[in-house]
């Protein structure tokens, strides 16, 4: 006797399978990934440097669009040239100068991997983002990574100290992440220039677009001299498209060229669309910075009231003294529904804060006085 089974046998046997157990299942399934991210019982984030605000409603428009073109490659230079268009004349370079990849975080991954293959090492501030230290050691390149000074800024001197003939790339995040301090333009200008003689000197302009101190100026100069320095940036915090992966970088034409050659990853259409609609967007990352500077201010009066020492941030986050080891003060604010910043060592009783929307906030507030209290840091 056969023990084929016809077609049409088993669609009625899986259709019983399906009707008694799996379809409620599935869909449970479907019900759920429908839900919105951001829903009532979600907790608040405040713990990634995100934009709550973003994206804007132009870049919306934009990717909405762009679901047109998601079944052709994104590699066509059509989205790219544009992208890089807008972003060289907004930095008064050429798009030839401009390098674009899957976030910031690929090219500093990328500079990480040339030092290794050229047998060289790293120097970078600690703490510090750590992306390109944490993946060259990876790869077996050495990083020495030079301890913040009593005030929280960069110790310039104890880095030029680290230099040798094997240090091929230095990595400074300026504004700095997770402090949010600046190093002063008249103090970083000319360090940077000076040591872009003997290596790569790679500026994280992340939160570039977030600093209003006079005192603060982009690298981008420096690559405009023809000096050995590349600067990178991101769409992920401004303008709010963290989850569609869209950094660059800015540097000379032949190494943003190598560079390209050794990224791995390509950016996907839906996200160059909403890059190219939001840098046009001055309106959107205006009211971005307001909102921004508003949440700020918030929690440096919860702050001041509550007794805890912080550092005025040039970002859209605060690193501020929480009086109790982070992991403690991580696990009672999440219970309070409020999610914030991981460790970073050695600052284990530090927390980073990334800024909320207003009613967001306010929810922190409650939930700060009720796990922290007063007067807790002395």
């Amino acid at each position: 006797m056969s023990t084929q089974m016809t077609r049409r046998q088993w669609l009625g046997r899986t259709s019983i399978i399906l009707g008694s157990t799996a379809l409620p299942s599935l869909w449970s399934l479907s019900r759920a990934s429908a839900l919105p991210a951001d829903t009532a019982d979600s907790p608040i984030r405040m713990l990634f440097n995100e934009n709550p605000y973003g994206p804007s409603e132009v870049a919306r428009q934009a990717m909405r669009e762009a679901f047109a073109e998601a079944n052709l490659y994104s590699f066509s230079e059509g989205a790219y040239d544009e992208l890089r268009t807008i972003i060289a004349h907004q930095v008064g370079l050429t798009p030839d100068h401009i390098l674009i990849a899957s976030g910031s975080t690929e090219i500093l991954r990328a500079a990480a991997l040339i030092t290794g293959l050229e047998g060289g090492e790293i120097i970078s501030p600690h703490p510090t983002f750590d992306v390109v230290n944490s993946y060259a050691e990876t790869i077996s390149v050495k990083v020495h990574r030079v301890p913040l000074k009593d005030d929280f800024q960069f110790d310039l001197p104890a880095m030029r100290k680290k230099i040798t003939e094997k240090v091929k790339l230095i990595y400074l995040c300026n504004p700095n992440n997770p402090t949010g301090t600046i190093t002063p333009y008249n103090e970083f200008r000319p360090f940077c220039e000076e040591l872009a003689k003997e290596m790569l000197v790679f500026v994280d302009e992340a939160y570039y677009e977030y600093v209003s101190d006079p005192q603060y100026r982009s690298m981008v100069e420096l690559v405009r001299e023809g000096h050995n320095v590349i600067v990178s940036r991101t769409a992920s915090k401004i303008h709010g498209l963290a989850g569609l992966r869209i950094g660059f970088g800015i540097a000379d034409p032949k190494l943003a060229k190598f560079l390209k050659g050794r990224l791995t990853g390509t950016n996907n259409i839906i996200g160059l669309r909403a890059a190219v609609a939001s840098y046009r967007d001055e309106s959107f990352q205006k009211f971005c910075r307001q909102k921004n500077n508003e949440a700020k201010e918030f929690i440096y009066m919860l702050l001041r009231k509550t007794g805890h020492r912080y550092l005025p941030s040039h970002t859209n986050f605060i690193f501020f003294q929480t009086g109790l080891p982070i992991k403690e003060f991580q696990d009672a604010m999440k219970k309070q529904g409020i999610l914030v910043g991981r460790p970073f060592a050695p600052y284990f009783d530090w927390c980073r804060l990334s800024m909320a929307k207003v009613d967001e906030m306010e929810k922190f507030a409650v939930a700060f006085e009720e796990v922290i209290g007063y007067n807790s840091v002395s």
